[in-house]
């Protein structure tokens, strides 16, 4: 009885077979025609070939993700065109409107990343903006505009190179404070001549050049921040930063900070719970490669994958080094998985930048997205095999610890090639899954439709009030018929990007959820019971469920998702993987 017992609870744990998904192309009928300025004439001066990021933002808290795209300016005595932010609004039928100039947010910089979050609980989510020069902090005013709040809000001065940034409560007095990841010290002035050839110019490493420390800006409150870096203990100039992602990899409760840092260590601070820091990076593993390396990191993310009940982290990392898959042994020990899995065969060639963890068929286990391509427009020249334009991957988590690439079966716009940076996902319809937003260097944004499968699935937004009013930082666990599953809502993560502040938990054929549970980072503890599926849930600390938005069940094992002109019907199975 017993082991049959085992093989019953093996089965059900297990992802579902896999199902008939298509990522759909969607950008041009969503009206989304968006090119990106990297200021490129000629010089190949290094923050060209770095960004954009993106984000998906509920401006204006209508239940639908706006899209934000960040942009690059013309060099000074090289202007040719003007390029500015750009925000497009949800108009809930699949399609977006551009809002830039009415909202506020037409200003020219040389934007680089986007962070987003509530920093002063007013209940409309504001926007920060890494850039090459001065970052921007920008309010938003709860009638569709913004205001640059920079000077006001204590943040102006710095002249950095900045790229990745989160918003985090790392003290837990339910403010929101910043974390700005900073990349090299870089000038036109200083810029050195680099060849691949030996004969025509190329983009540096971050090798050539000295690094700079990432920032921690705390929020004083009536709009105020103070920099906080030294006396928190991240100040490290050796750092050259390009991801940032937040967690909490010790379980007690506090949130931690991972840098992704490019030709150095990565680094991992423990968060002591006094306000200050502890470096832990070398003593976790995940500071340098299993030969003691210290790669070239770029995008990062972090998720309990194998549902261990520790998070785990993703890092991408240069062509010729393979995605890090550092597996959480729960004593404070990370070990890499890529190297004995496909994910690590399949990224050995390719650069990755953007990646997060996200449930695309909402089986309940967290599978894997890479935005892949080159700094190096002519490395076809003297690498073979290694392109300027490359794929995306995407890798099916089947359980067990085991991943499987699915990118060509997702269509044909999908998989092909492309010089990506930036991406982040979320539901643009309120249909259940999950759509995936990428951004190029120099070139287009896509936006793709999550398209087919059928399994059920459960969305859970968060409402503070003795935390902060995202709830950043907050834990949800759910359990149900096909095991555990946990998230942290998080700001930042992926590669200078931000996907929406909404958690969808996968169910696969369940269609509730039995329990439900709330770690707020105040400490209150939120319990719910026998929640419906296919819904978004708004969960007030406190109070419990205060709204909800249903999105139809799958009729007879169909679903039909509706997006612009275009119905998708797939079929579901219902045959269980075994392992």
């Amino acid at each position: 009885m017993q082991i049959i017992a085992v093989l019953f609870f093996t089965l059900i744990t297990l992802p579902l077979a896999a199902q008939s998904i298509q990522f759909r192309d969607i950008t041009s009928q969503a009206g989304i025609h968006f090119i990106h300025n990297n200021g490129a004439f000629g010089k190949k001066w290094l923050p060209e070939t770095m960004g954009p990021g993106c984000a998906f933002i509920d401006y204006d808290n209508d239940g639908y993700p706006d899209i934000l795209l960040v942009n690059g300016e013309d060099w000074p005595g090289h202007q040719r065109t003007l390029s500015t932010l750009k925000l497009y609004h949800n108009n809930h039928d699949g399609t977006f409107t551009d809002v830039t100039r009415k909202a506020g947010l037409a200003v020219s910089i040389f934007g680089l990343g986007v962070a987003i979050g509530d920093y002063d609980n007013d209940g409309y989510d504001d926007i920060f903006i890494s850039a090459l020069g001065q970052s921007r902090l920008f309010h938003n005013n709860g009638n569709g505009t913004f205001a640059d709040v920079t000077k006001a809000a204590g943040l102006w001065g710095p002249n950095e190179f900045s790229t990745g940034a989160a918003w985090v409560d790392y003290d837990r007095d339910g403010k929101l404070d910043l974390i700005v990841a900073n990349y090299v010290q870089w000038s036109p002035q200083t810029d050195i001549y680099c060849t691949l050839d030996g004969v025509h110019k190329s983009y540096c490493t971050p090798e050539s050049y000295k690094g700079s420390s990432a920032r921690l800006w705390h929020n004083l409150g009536s709009g105020k921040f103070e920099d906080v870096t030294q006396k928190a203990g991240l100040h490290d100039p050796t750092s050259k930063s390009l991801g940032v992602a937040i967690l909490d990899y010790n379980g007690d409760g506090w949130p931690d900070i991972l840098l992704a840092n490019d030709t150095q260590p990565n680094k991992l601070y423990l968060n002591r719970k006094d306000g200050s820091f502890e470096e832990r990076g070398v003593a976790a593993g995940i500071a340098f490669s299993e030969d003691g390396i210290a790669r070239a990191g770029m995008g990062v993310d972090t998720a309990d994958y194998d549902r261990s009940g520790y998070p785990s982290i993703l890092i991408t990392n240069f062509a010729n080094q393979m995605l890090s898959l550092y597996h959480n042994e729960g004593n404070g020990l990370f070990v890499d998985e890529a190297p004995r899995s496909e994910v690590g065969r399949a990224t050995l060639v390719t650069l990755g930048f953007g990646c997060f963890f996200f449930d695309y068929d909402n089986d309940g286990w967290p599978d894997i997205f890479v935005a892949d391509g080159h700094i190096e427009n002519e490395i076809e020249r003297v690498q073979k095999r290694v392109a300027y334009a490359e794929p995306p991957h995407l890798f099916r988590n089947l359980g067990g610890g085991r991943f499987q690439e699915v990118t060509q079966q997702m269509g044909t716009a999908f998989a092909s090639p492309k010089v990506a940076r930036g991406a982040a996902y979320a539901d643009i319809d309120n249909d259940g899954a999950l759509d995936v937003l990428l951004t190029t260097n120099a070139g287009r944004t896509w936006l793709f439709h999550n398209e087919g499968g059928a399994n059920h699935s459960l969305r859970v937004k968060l409402s503070g009030t003795k935390s902060n009013r995202d709830g950043i930082g907050a834990i949800v666990r759910v359990n149900l018929g096909n095991g555990k599953q946990w998230q942290m809502l998080r700001s930042g993560s992926s590669y200078l990007s931000q996907s929406e502040l909404v958690l969808t938990f996968g169910l696969g054929l369940q269609e509730k959820v039995d329990n439900l549970e709330v770690q707020w980072p105040s400490g209150q503890l939120d319990k719910l019971a026998n929640v419906p599926g296919d819904q978004t849930v708004t969960i007030q600390e406190g109070k419990g469920i205060i709204s909800s938005r249903h999105y139809g069940k799958p009729a007879n094992g169909n679903r039909e998702r509706k997006i612009g002109k275009s119905t998708a019907s797939v079929a579901r199975k219902n045959s269980a993987r075994t392992n």
